[in-house]
């Protein structure tokens, strides 16, 4: 039997580098797009079994040609749009490559677009661009699922970085600050561990039984408070949760301010749901995929790694802060009481560090060299 054969684009970003992992695996071959062979995600795809790595930019006069061979043969396909480039233009170039190609199955990682549910929210601009894209998509009629994923546990670093940064104090705690309503539930999904067997999931299913969904890729439902109470958990540490604006600190694209902008107005002061008020969450992403990662597990067995790979140290320092905090204080609402942990969470200091914990934290001069993801959502 000749293998399936799948297609991604921007396939060193978390949500089609962790599908890629998956689909390698089970033995699939996946055309992989990527714009160019630098970085440790690209150098470990191209290790990977049954992956064919092609190199080229989307946004440049090669765009069909390149289009034409990476879904050539392809039955199945996962694309996740970033915003370098007319992301508009190339999502749709996407979608006509596709239905030129015959393929049986195209999973389309949207986002909501705000404004067409009440007349005081506005769209998100990296958000409504993805939306519009899903609905060219269903306009060309090809079989198509179309998944909505929830804010990335990865997003989180001790990294001055908008929105997301779990700042680091000077008695060992962490103060996140973002301007969600504590008592306002967030998806939350786990990108590297939870997007890939989840997608191949939903590819196993076939497009009869997603065909036109939307499907939340989101495993849990938290606050702000819940979700800090559960990383406290995990890190071994206090997590405070302040509720408050989003504090710029480094330069970033002038894109990703009016997204922070907006974002800070419809979900924080205006407090609109996540992803508007149809979708339902986590119960489908469940459904779907029972082996998630979530929060707690990832502040315990992953965060400390992901920041000592961005040359943090640390995990490796004992914490002065108080550790009840660390052991649950706040109560989140679903958990059992949890057992208290030390102070210090696990030091990854002599461990190989996998290459897929990279991420979109690894220091840089400029912000715009992160992983495309870390502005566009899923934030």
């Amino acid at each position: 039997m000749s293998k399936k054969v799948v297609a991604t684009i921007n396939s060193t970003g978390r949500q089609a580098a962790s599908f890629i992992r998956a689909a390698s695996a089970v033995g699939w071959h996946v055309r992989a797009q990527i714009r160019n062979r630098e970085g440790l995600v690209a150098e470990e795809l191209e290790t990977l079994p049954n992956v064919e790595l092609i190199e080229g930019d989307l946004t440049g006069p090669q765009r069909t040609a390149l289009l034409n061979r990476l879904f050539f043969g392809a039955k199945i396909a996962f694309i996740n749009t970033v915003h370098w480039g007319d992301e508009v233009a190339i999502g749709k170039a996407c979608a006509d490559a596709a239905k030129r190609a015959g393929v049986a199955h195209y999973v389309y990682s949207s986002m909501p677009d705000h404004s067409i549910f009440a007349p005081d929210w506005t769209a998100l601009p990296m958000w409504a661009s993805k939306f519009a894209i899903e609905n060219y998509v269903r306009q060309l009629g090809i079989p198509a699922t179309f998944v909505y994923t929830g804010i990335y546990n990865n997003n989180f670093t001790s990294l001055p970085y908008p929105l997301f940064q779990m700042e680091l104090q000077d008695d060992g705690s962490f103060v996140w600050q973002a301007p969600f309503h504590p008592d306002d539930p967030l998806p939350w999904l786990d990108a590297e561990h939870d997007v890939g067997p989840t997608l191949l999931q939903i590819f196993k299913m076939g497009p009869n039984h997603w065909k036109g969904q939307r499907v939340t890729l989101a495993f849990e439902k938290l606050t702000p408070l819940q979700c800090c109470a559960r990383f406290a958990r995990g890190v071994g540490r206090p997590v405070k949760y302040v509720h408050g604006p989003i504090d710029i600190k480094v330069q970033i694209p002038s894109g990703y301010r009016e997204q922070l902008d907006i974002l800070q107005e419809t979900l924080g002061v205006k407090r609109a749901p996540y992803f508007g008020p149809e979708l339902e969450y986590p119960r489908e992403g469940r459904s779907i995929w029972e082996g998630y990662r979530g929060i707690e597990e990832y502040a315990r067995e992953v965060f400390p790694i992901e920041e000592y790979a961005n040359g943090l140290r640390w995990m490796e320092e004992e914490s002065t802060a108080p550790s009840s905090v660390a052991a649950g204080e706040v109560d989140d609402g679903e958990l059992e009481p949890a057992e208290p942990r030390g102070s210090r969470p696990m030091t990854p200091a002599g461990r190989s560090l996998p290459l897929h914990v990279t991420g979109a934290y690894t220091p840089k001069s400029h912000p715009e060299g992160l992983d495309a993801e870390f502005f566009v959502g899923s934030m």
